[in-house]
């Protein structure tokens, strides 16, 4: 159920014939209180107008007069006006309020609904993304020219940190120095050949198969 924080009340509530017949009972300021507590109580549970505890458990008259704080000889009077009045119905021990629909207004929690839809899409997409990225590095060595070519399709390159980079070189663990593979690149500008680098994790694991020098210098005659 999406959550709502509100119900609908017309400023002509206590015009209604009703509320003025039940003002005019003994304890009616009381009983009216207690029908503004129900239909609060079934707004907070949105479920068409029910009112239970549970699914499975229905609300007793003493459950509701720890719940709302009355009396429970207020809440066994009201509870016995609104359903002559008809203002609600109990179907199978449940409480159920008349023409909820006065009480509510739909539009409004139509949106209220596609926009906890909206949010959990996104949610899900964003989780969705962040598991790519958490899985990514670790994809076999055959799928890295699809990965390079979607990084640099989907963004700019952005120069790593040092820190991201001995943070990837230690889950590699393939023995590539991050200050080194830093500095090196710092110093070109971050330039592979003649051209700007498109995928800094792809460097280092061609850094990974090109271990075999110590020499910076000799790997950038190889570039």
């Amino acid at each position: 159920m999406a959550e709502i924080k509100w119900i609908k009340l017309t400023t002509d509530l206590f015009d209604n014939r009703k509320i003025k017949q039940i003002r005019k009972l003994p304890e009616g300021d009381a009983i009216i209180g207690v029908w503004l507590q129900i239909l609060c109580l079934a707004g907070s549970i949105n479920h068409g107008g029910l009112v239970y505890f549970s699914p499975d458990v229905p609300y007793t008259e003493e459950m509701l007069s720890t719940e709302f704080d009355r009396p429970i000889n207020i809440i066994r009077l009201a509870m016995t006006t609104f359903s002559h009045f008809g203002m609600m119905e109990v179907v199978n021990d449940i409480v159920l309020i008349s023409n909820w629909e006065k009480y509510q207004s739909a539009d409004k929690l139509e949106a209220l609904r596609e926009y906890n839809r909206e949010k959990k899409r996104e949610y899900r997409l964003k989780q969705k993304e962040k598991g790519l990225s958490l899985t990514s590095p670790r994809c076999p060595q055959t799928d890295n020219t699809l990965i390079s070519s979607s990084i640099s399709n989907s963004s700019s390159f952005k120069i790593p940190s040092i820190e991201d980079i001995r943070e990837y070189c230690l889950e590699r663990n393939k023995g590539v120095d991050a200050e080194r593979y830093f500095d090196f690149y710092q110093s070109k500008g971050w330039m592979v050949g003649k051209t700007k680098m498109k995928d800094w994790q792809a460097s280092v694991r061609t850094w990974e198969k090109d271990k075999k020098s110590s020499n910076p210098f000799l790997d950038l005659l190889k570039e």
